[in-house]
């Protein structure tokens, strides 16, 4: 089996509106003036990067903003440019949920359950609901339509609505998957929060995790539900991936990612033999540095050379202390073999890291061919997207342009040029 991950194309409408409470990032950038193009071009400069280290790549789109549809269902009234102009001149705020780019973050796209690890063989995929904010729940439809395009063929893949808005789930940002190797039985791991009143939501419910297993024909001995802790959340861990990450037989986590640390690695000890923890002391990398830097937010990947390598936004080199201590875990005689530093700054200041911009889904050659081959990436269609991007992308957004007609048809313009170079018809995706 190969992994395939595929990134978010950040896209053209891609600004600072602060609109996710609970992402110390997103409300600490608010206001700050964006850059789409140099977002979107960082994005796939990470995405050659892992074709160079041997990887393959695919490519999820961004979805069609600022987004008339959600703003008639609230009662806005007129064409497209009439709907927006209402809606900023009489609720600013909903034209900047309608405006945002956070479909970017394909961590949230869905929950994949490899062949393996269910009961048809096939690989599954639940799209997140995403219904905790706003500005995410726009998504799960568009997400929908993607997805059942990029993995249509029912031989392979199951692709499942999202679960009730009731019950919030926010895709494999809140899931792992632990696995002696990527084509053997693993041991899947769904993350959740418990709500308390004040301080940051927690953004995935129990039973959502314990729906997308059922629905996904998971063995239940093979399935655990663990909690997220109270400290993390309040820290700014919105989801899982800001404090944890796994890959094969590995489990790369901060001291105090669990609420119950002692219960749930014993768990995962007892379902995963062979299972190695490398973990953060909170005494060397607390939790607001680990949320600052998206220390956890990285790609743990196995190269085609058997290598454990750390994919790592530079914000952790920037850091003395943090970066301290990953050469020494590099350098002792623990699974991860070398670390790898991209830059992606422009999305890291909006919350998000390499993780978050990547959705992992592993799958063997036969299902491998069977994916629409639009969104899978090589060097020519890199240079495809680059070229549409450096032509059509803004420069620059501040949040006070998202008010402005000429933006609002730059980013349909842009949009709808990608879709063009690509392939994509106009009401495919």
């Amino acid at each position: 089996m190969v992994e395939i991950n595929f990134d978010g194309l950040i896209g053209p409408s891609h600004n600072y509106a602060g609109l996710s409470f609970g992402n110390v990032a997103s409300a600490t950038n608010a206001g700050a003036v964006a850059a789409p193009r140099a977002a979107a071009l960082q994005g796939l400069a990470k995405m050659r990067r892992m074709m160079a280290l041997g990887l393959r790549q695919g490519l999820l789109l961004p979805h069609d903003r600022p987004h008339a549809p959600w703003l008639r269902a609230l009662g806005f009234d007129g064409d497209d440019e009439a709907v927006f102009a209402a809606a900023w001149r009489e609720e600013p705020a909903l034209l900047r949920n309608a405006f945002s780019a956070s479909a970017m973050w394909t961590a949230n796209a869905g929950t994949v359950s490899p062949g393996p690890d269910t009961a048809d063989g096939r690989c599954h995929l639940s799209v997140a609901n995403l219904s905790t904010m706003l500005h995410r729940g726009i998504e799960a439809q568009e997400t929908a339509r993607q997805l059942r395009l990029a993995f249509r063929n029912e031989r392979f893949f199951a692709v499942h609505d999202a679960v009730p808005a009731g019950l919030g789930d926010e895709g494999a940002a809140n899931f792992m998957r632990l696995c002696p190797r990527h084509d053997a039985a693993g041991v899947e791991v769904f993350v959740y929060g418990e709500r308390h009143e004040g301080g940051f939501p927690a953004r995935q419910s129990r039973a959502a995790s314990a729906a997308v297993a059922r629905r996904h024909g998971l063995d239940p001995t093979r399935v655990l539900l663990a909690r997220q802790s109270e400290a993390a959340i309040a820290a700014g861990a919105f989801h899982n991936d800001v404090v944890a990450v796994a890959n094969e037989h590995v489990l790369f986590a901060h001291e105090q990612a669990f609420e119950d640390r002692g219960a749930v690695l014993d768990a995962l000890h007892a379902a995963m033999p062979g299972l190695i923890v490398v973990e953060a002391p909170a005494n060397r990398i607390g939790l607001e540095q680990a949320v600052r830097t998206y220390l956890f937010n990285s790609q743990l990947i196995t190269l085609p050379s058997g290598e454990m390598t750390l994919v790592l936004p530079a914000e952790t080199r920037d850091a003395p202390e943090v970066w301290r201590w990953l050469e020494e875990v590099v350098a002792g005689p623990g699974p991860i073999d070398r670390l790898e530093v991209v830059e992606v700054r422009e999305s890291m200041r909006n919350g998000g890291g390499p993780a978050c911009l990547r959705l992992r889904v592993a799958v063997d050659e036969a299902a491998a061919a069977a994916i629409d081959p639009r969104f899978l990436l090589d060097e020519r269609v890199c240079d495809d997207v680059e070229a549409v991007v450096a032509r059509h992308w803004p420069e620059a957004i501040h949040p006070d342009d998202l008010g402005d007609p000429d933006l609002w048809r730059q980013c349909r313009v842009a949009r709808t040029a990608l879709l063009d170079r690509l392939g994509f018809s106009a009401g495919e995706v």
